[in-house]
């Protein structure tokens, strides 16, 4: 059985203050909650923090970004090394990064080798916009992303289906949709490398609440979540990541 991995994006939320209480809260709650990949992505900086509160704890850390150069002339921007001793995970090709950002799949594989080579896991995000979805165009979209952005890449990272329509809309995908996508995100994996890629973990992001976890996680694709506004409630991320464990060992 796989172990469900329950991740927390905060986004650009919280100050320092905010994220030390929320951390110190999440620690003691979680703790105890054990078969589920419990990984806290919080800003920057907070990172620092994070590591500190965490440290021997049985939750992990993520940053939410980084840049694919090492060093340089390059203001604002955060490299993979400058990170790789505060946390395990980093969030790659968020739909926030694409469309407000400009990155498209060229800068994501770029970001996902610079993970890689320090040893962070990529929680790699794919998903179509609602005109895509509604053109029936939304399995070329994320077959095209996972291509492009894995293209010479063999190893591991998490693939987070975050279809854009469903992000802070509140309007989730329904479990069918999620299924058939998830199935689709395992055939080409499969393509790409026989034999293993198929295995790995792939995710549900997008309006991911305490009433709608469980019938995801219920889904025999689905291995996790990866949570934005609830996260940011340790009562209901709690709950989520309860509820996850809960229904994925039922539903193996």
């Amino acid at each position: 059985m796989k172990l469900p991995i329950v991740a927390g994006n905060w986004k650009m939320n919280t100050t320092l203050s905010e994220a030390i209480s929320l951390i110190s809260q999440l620690r003691s709650r979680l703790e105890d909650i054990d078969n589920v990949e419990k990984i806290i992505c919080p800003p920057f900086t907070a990172l620092r923090d994070a590591h500190e509160i965490l440290g021997g704890s049985s939750c992990k850390i993520g940053a939410q970004n980084l840049y694919f150069e090492g060093k340089g002339a390059f203001t604002g921007e955060i490299s993979a090394s400058m990170i790789k001793d505060l946390c395990e995970f980093v969030i790659i090709g968020h739909s926030e990064r694409r469309q407000v950002f400009g990155e498209n799949d060229t800068t994501i594989n770029k970001k996902i080798r610079a993970a890689i080579e320090v040893d962070l896991t990529p929680i790699l995000c794919v998903g179509e916009q609602l005109g895509d979805r509604n053109s029936g165009l939304a399995k070329d979209i994320v077959r095209n992303q996972i291509k492009s952005c894995l293209a010479g890449i063999s190893e591991d990272v998490v693939i987070a289906y975050e279809p854009i329509w469903a992000i802070g809309t509140g309007m989730a995908a329904d479990p069918a949709q999620i299924e058939d996508m998830a199935a689709e995100i395992k055939k080409v994996l499969k393509s790409l490398h026989p034999g293993d890629r198929q295995t790995l973990p792939i995710i549900y992001g997008g309006s991911v609440t305490t009433s709608n976890i469980s019938a995801f996680m219920q889904n025999e694709h689905i291995d996790g979540a990866l949570v934005g506004g609830a996260s940011l409630i340790v009562d209901d991320f709690v709950d989520i990541v309860e509820k996850a464990q809960d229904a994925k060992s039922k539903s193996e």
